[in-house]
């Protein structure tokens, strides 16, 4: 399936890290998020990706350009500086960058890559800017198993925020309840679509807003419920805690990692 990233945001809430840095290439590590969450689809077989750029697309276009896979992976060097790679990460990948508008919400910039996406059944969409551990091939496959139009990850929040509960009256706080006690799930932005998706989308609508109340209305919207790894990168603070993972090499989202993946395994058995 096609992997379509939005990633043309201005990432307000990251600024204070870096004015010059769209919010897909601020690195969790030495590699920008984007490239975490392409190699993510990448280990499960999804290596055709549409990119829908937007603020400082040439950012983007100029790290994929200029990108070195013997700088970035373990090669042996032989002879008059001759290089053989000993993997490598975006040989077999295919990017399509398409400038979808500074000011473009993401139903904008879907519909604006529409024309690229036919022939597509069913295809996979993004924010960019979160990492999961999530069974993408199941989630797919329930997708397909269904009658239903979109799918979305179900995520528990990642903040930590308080629940208040007030007195009769509103004017008093009795309790202070952690969202986490709540069973409540928000959408972790990983997407799987069909492409009949485009028919309930109107010009200038956000996706998850008007389209998605229209399949809600029509039972076509489901989800995967998913109590595993999620978390996003909307401030500077959750930027740290992603660093600090990988860091410490217990980076839950590196599914390609046998090691990660065998801990992973083992956390998801206890």
């Amino acid at each position: 399936m096609k992997v379509v990233i939005f990633c043309g945001g201005q990432g307000l809430r990251l600024r204070e890290y870096s004015e010059n840095t769209p919010k897909p290439m601020v690195p969790v590590g030495s590699r920008p998020i984007l490239w975490h969450l392409m190699k993510y689809y990448a280990h499960y077989g999804h290596t055709d990706f549409i990119l829908c750029l937007g603020y400082q697309a040439d950012k983007v276009k100029d790290y994929f350009l200029h990108y070195e896979e013997a700088i970035n992976n373990d090669f042996v060097m032989s002879g008059d500086r001759n290089v053989q790679l000993l993997n490598n990460d975006m040989s077999k990948w295919s990017i399509t960058f398409l400038d979808t508008g500074i000011e473009s919400n993401i139903g904008m910039r879907l519909m604006a890559v529409k024309e690229h996406l036919r022939g597509e059944d069913y295809f996979l969409a993004n924010y960019a800017d979160n990492l999961t551990d999530a069974p993408l091939p199941q989630m797919i496959d329930n997708m397909i198993k269904s009658d239903a139009i979109a799918s979305l990850l179900a995520v528990k929040p990642s903040q930590s925020f308080h629940v208040l509960k007030l007195t009769d009256d509103g004017k008093r706080v009795s309790d202070l309840v952690p969202c986490q006690s709540f069973d409540m799930y928000m959408n972790g932005g990983y997407f799987t679509l069909r492409q009949d998706i485009f028919d309930y989308i109107k010009h200038g609508e956000e996706l998850v807003l008007d389209p998605f109340q229209r399949l809600m209305k029509m039972n076509k919207l489901i989800c995967h419920k998913h109590d595993g790894f999620w978390a996003a990168m909307d401030t500077f603070k959750e930027k740290q805690t992603l660093d600090d993972l990988y860091a410490k090499g217990h980076a839950p989202w590196e599914v390609w990692d046998g090691r990660i993946a065998k801990m992973n395994s083992k956390r998801k058995s206890a």
